[in-house]
């Protein structure tokens, strides 16, 4: 058996179902044929030009990005742009490109539950679950056994994520012992984490107004930066692939990219740099 493009996107659909995506949201197949041959997989959280270079010279035939680069039709190809440039090099290349978006957020194990598997919470449950589909919906909802302090999960959180510092919105509690988490953009779900007893919520992009609202309600919220709370998925995604593969001995060898970055770098002042106090 050859094994091709529908193969794969059949067990992708069986890890991140479609039905699951948000009704905006563009998942699957961007580009590539379905009876073209497949081998090599490479995974990653951006669909940029440094992941689709990697590609090539890895010789990877397929590319499995978070995001999509395709929201709405292109109007021009133009190769001096960014998305040109992916898109040109993937065509050229002869390289598939799939997404895995909401669905991927929403599924389970999904991107949230790697987040929070990472900072150690246990009896995870959805946070907000999908109708009638109990074990699926967006961001995790999670406990420690033994609440720990607010210090600690500091540590724990920055240590994990690799950062060296987050935003915080409220007042951190002096113990922690249920956390909701969502990775990416989830600021939305905000008043949800609170009425569900959470202690603080992990997210990214915080709005400005649910910066306010925590701050009036006395309720934690973390920016753990989108990058950081999304990025472990793209190994979780490796290991559920690899397990779909070698259940069925297929020859494929699934990679995760080890040039992805986050596109924002934390700038101190001058003179925090000057007295070394930076993290």
């Amino acid at each position: 058996m050859t094994l091709t493009l529908r193969h794969l996107l059949d067990a992708l659909n069986t890890i991140a179902p479609q039905h699951l995506a948000e009704p905006w949201d563009s998942v699957g197949l961007m580009v590539g044929s379905l009876e073209q041959p497949v081998s090599s997989v490479l995974i990653g959280l951006d669909p940029t030009t440094r992941l689709i270079d990697e590609a090539v010279e890895v010789g990877a035939d397929v590319v499995i990005t978070h995001h999509p680069f395709l929201f709405k039709p292109l109007r021009t190809i133009d190769p001096a742009t960014p998305v040109g440039r992916f898109l040109s090099t993937a065509l050229r290349g002869g390289i598939a490109v799939v997404a895995a978006h909401t669905n991927l957020d929403r599924t389970s194990p999904g991107v949230s539950d790697r987040l929070a598997e990472l900072l150690d919470l246990e009896r995870l449950v959805p946070l907000i679950a999908e109708p009638g589909a109990e074990t699926y919906g967006s961001g995790r909802l999670g406990e420690y056994p033994h609440a720990i302090t607010g210090t600690d999960f500091i540590t724990k959180l920055t240590t994990r994520l690799q950062l060296p510092a987050v935003y915080l919105a409220g007042t951190l509690p002096e113990r922690i012992a249920k956390v909701a988490v969502c990775g990416g953009s989830g600021s939305e779900y905000a008043p949800e984490a609170k009425l569900a007893g959470a202690d603080c919520f992990v997210t990214a992009e915080i709005k400005h107004h649910i910066g306010c609202w925590a701050v009036e309600c006395n309720f934690c919220i973390i920016d753990a930066t989108h990058f950081a709370t999304e990025r472990p998925a793209v190994s979780l995604l490796v290991e559920l692939l690899q397990h779909h593969a070698s259940a069925r001995a297929w020859p494929l060898v699934i990679a995760e990219s080890r040039r992805e970055i986050s596109p924002l770098t934390l700038m101190y002042h001058p003179e925090i740099l000057k007295k070394g106090e930076q993290p």
